[in-house]
């Protein structure tokens, strides 16, 4: 691929290894079609196939980078996914995340010798050179790029977590590290987990085969209470704050529009086809949130180069109504994603996801976890020698939030080239613990020059 920052987005379209199907790189596929509400026969789509669990094969060794709660579940994912597979070294920048994982993966039955346990910035490091054949990387996505990139140098397989940079620039650098994974022929999957799930494959399925006819529209929303945050306790240094209170500031998490509601952009993205955006028209706001720089609500649509327009909209308020919903408009019905159900412009239900009871005796159509799903995929894709690699799909729908994001800061409609070509850098000057320069918690202001 070209140099990152000299493709503009229509040769971005041509140039990602992911094509019109986003699911068509990925290992143990299966070709299927059906009927449509009228009798209509659907066209063939290529899906995911869905396993129990991986093929057994080669040993694999896994490091896991990154100690807080999605890290220690991805670590407890791998293991599950099949037999041989081990966890054996951990690491994170503090020595109580480090601990609180040890004795997490402790009750699933993984036990972590302490000298496989590893502390500080450079703990990344240790653990990827202690020997592991697989990388899961699970840290605040700050440090995605950085260590992205040193997993690359040194050769491992890589489960990379979601969202892949928090800004422009680790976007590229992401992009760059993945074509050399390409080239030594390795495997990364990414952390974008709806595409495991096989409620979603399957309504995806008809959706690609035509079930509502040309999308023209969609609406997706995810509506929920506020995360957690952390209060700055006496003795912390900025540096320490900023880490410990990660999901409250963009520089390290991108702001929950990039960090949390990624997922459903990218639902969004991969049943229209995996289109790019021209631009972004978004606004936001911050009403309730208690620390941190970042908004709690945002509301952003995204025009594309055929004229269809997408509403994304989020918020993170407590005491407010909740809702997830994906919704897409075609020229002959809607579907919801979220709940697997497929429209007449009448109302009527053309098609739902025959989702069994937990005690009927056929459980053909169970959904399994499909954070587990994602790890048998991983390391199917490895023992069968059928690489993957996921990298451009992560990196593309973390520049579309980014994009969005970066409109609704300033209040300004911004294209996709404005934040292709930014140079915006949130990252650290220095891994640390210490003072910032000019550190600050100051909430974005609308109408003032973009910080891009």
């Amino acid at each position: 691929m070209k140099d990152f920052l000299n493709v503009n987005r229509r040769d971005f379209f041509k140039e990602s290894a992911l094509g019109v199907l986003g699911t068509m790189a990925l290992p143990g596929i299966m070709t299927s079609c059906s009927s449509s509400a009228s009798g209509e026969k659907l066209k063939d789509v290529e899906v995911t196939e869905i396993m129990d669990k991986a093929p057994d094969g080669i040993p694999l060794k896994a490091g896991l980078v990154g100690c807080g709660g999605r890290g220690t579940g991805a670590a407890v994912n791998f293991v599950q996914a099949g037999n041989g597979l081990q966890v054996t070294a951990i690491g994170d920048v503090f020595a109580d995340k480090v601990e609180d994982c040890r004795n997490a993966l402790k009750k699933s039955g993984i036990e972590i010798p302490d000298d496989n346990c590893f502390v500080g910035f450079d703990a990344y490091k240790k653990v990827i050179d202690s020997g592991v054949d697989v990388v899961l990387l699970c840290t605040p996505p700050i440090f995605r790029p950085e260590h992205f990139d040193y997993v690359a140098e040194k050769g491992k397989h890589c489960f990379l977590e979601k969202p892949c940079a928090t800004d422009p620039t680790g976007v590229r650098q992401i992009l760059v590290a993945g074509k050399r994974f390409d080239q030594k022929g390795l495997t990364v999957v990414n952390g974008l987990c709806y595409r495991s799930a096989k409620d979603k494959i399957e309504t995806y399925r008809r959706i690609a085969g035509g079930a509502i006819g040309n999308i023209i529209s969609a609406h997706v929303s995810r509506m929920g209470s506020a995360l957690w945050f952390r209060q700055r306790e006496k003795g912390w240094s900025d540096t320490e704050y900023l880490l410990r209170n990660w999901t409250s500031f963009c520089a390290t998490s991108g702001d929950f529009f990039v960090e949390q509601f990624v997922h459903e952009m990218d639902l969004m993205k991969w049943y229209m086809g995996d289109i790019l955006p021209v631009s972004a028209e978004g606004n936001g706001g911050r009403q309730r949130r208690v620390t941190g720089d970042m908004y709690d609500n945002f509301s952003v649509t995204f025009v594309f180069e055929n004229g269809i327009r997408a509403h994304c909209t989020s918020r993170q308020i407590d005491g407010c109504d909740t809702q997830t919903i994906t919704m897409l408009y075609g020229t002959k019905g809607y579907v919801d994603v979220s709940h697997s159900k497929i429209f007449n412009y009448d109302g009527s239900v053309a098609w739902e996801y025959p989702r069994p009871k937990r005690d009927d005796p056929d459980q053909t159509w169970a959904v399994p976890d499909m954070y587990r799903q994602e790890h048998v995929r991983f390391v199917n894709a490895i023992r069968t020698g059928k690489m993957i690699n996921e990298t451009e799909s992560v990196a593309q729908v973390t520049h579309m939030a980014i994009l969005g994001r970066e409109s609704a800061y300033s209040g300004k409609f911004m294209t996709w080239d404005q934040i292709l070509s930014s140079n915006q850098n949130l990252r650290l000057e220095r891994n640390e613990l210490g003072p910032i320069p000019g550190f600050k918690e100051d909430i974005p202001l609308a109408g003032t020059p973009p910080k891009i």
